[in-house]
């Protein structure tokens, strides 16, 4: 088994936004803002060679949108996707899974590209995996999140014939070294693999924590639809990631990819970063 970061760039998003209640007086010391009070976040994905499986986990924001849409995030031309698929070897057409922890455009937007006119998957040989309670909330949208479910990185996936909607309750075996652990306070039924690699437990965090900024509890995001429910689960994940020695995978922090989890007198913290070339 062998797991490869994957980089898509960077985009901004509005700093008061990513950390809720938090002050900036505070939270710009973790990650400062423009001038416009956009802060930059990494959308880092991962790949996952497992046996006859190649499985890649979230696809990050993706090109096919038009210019007005990615003046409002200030996305990164560069790394793509398939750049950072190919400098560690592999093709599109190897991927054998996506695995997509929920369908905010800036985690799923890379799993369809346009091809002139046309919409088509970007891994024509993977199944793509959603969970159907949040496939339900994505296609039938609120007010609040429907602009973050855009319908053409969601429903080519279903017009394909390349989806596959899971059913099941938190803690379920996605193969034999990868659980998934669903969690409801961001968006309905997003999904975390839990990674079993080189005698570590890597939990992909995704939105539930952002950033290694966002260890202390009330530090929860604006964009959770259910941010008393994010707070509970950030507390039960970070009990059970502390006593268990886990390591946290960050998507979106800017420099980060992996800290230590630890339990200290402010509760629970990061007791280091690394990288996954150093395990």
């Amino acid at each position: 088994m062998q797991l490869y970061t994957i980089d898509t760039g960077f985009f901004k998003l509005d700093g008061g936004a990513m950390h809720g209640v938090v002050p900036k007086s505070m939270w710009q010391k973790e990650n400062p803002a423009d001038e416009n009070n956009l802060c930059t976040w990494a959308m880092r994905c991962l790949l996952i060679e497992d046996g006859n499986r190649l499985i890649l986990i979230d696809t990050g924001m993706g090109d096919k949108q038009n210019a007005k849409f990615f003046s409002h995030y200030a996305p990164t031309a560069k790394p793509t996707l398939f750049d950072s698929i190919a400098e560690v070897g592999f093709h599109a057409n190897d991927i054998t899974d996506v695995l997509l922890t929920h369908l905010h455009f800036d985690h799923c937007g890379g799993a369809v590209k346009r091809d002139g006119e046309q919409l088509k998957t970007s891994f024509p040989n993977a199944t793509y995996w959603s969970h159907a309670r949040h496939w339900q909330c994505a296609t039938q949208p609120n007010a609040r999140e429907k602009a973050s479910f855009l319908t053409e990185n969601i429903m080519p996936l279903h017009e394909s014939g390349q989806l596959q909607l899971l059913n099941e309750s938190d803690g379920f075996a996605f193969t034999d070294n990868i659980n998934i652990r669903l969690v409801e306070g961001h968006t309905e039924a997003m999904m975390l693999p839990q990674i079993q690699y080189k005698g570590h437990t890597i939990l992909y965090c995704a939105d539930l924590l952002p950033s290694v900024g966002h260890f202390p509890l009330p530090w929860v995001m604006g964009y959770d639809m259910r941010p008393l429910e994010t707070l509970k689960e950030k507390e039960r994940l970070m009990k059970e990631a502390a006593q268990n020695n886990w390591l946290f995978y960050f998507e979106h922090d800017p420099i980060n990819e992996l800290s230590t989890v630890v339990e200290t007198e402010r509760g629970i913290r990061s007791g280091g970063v690394l990288s996954l070339n150093e395990l």
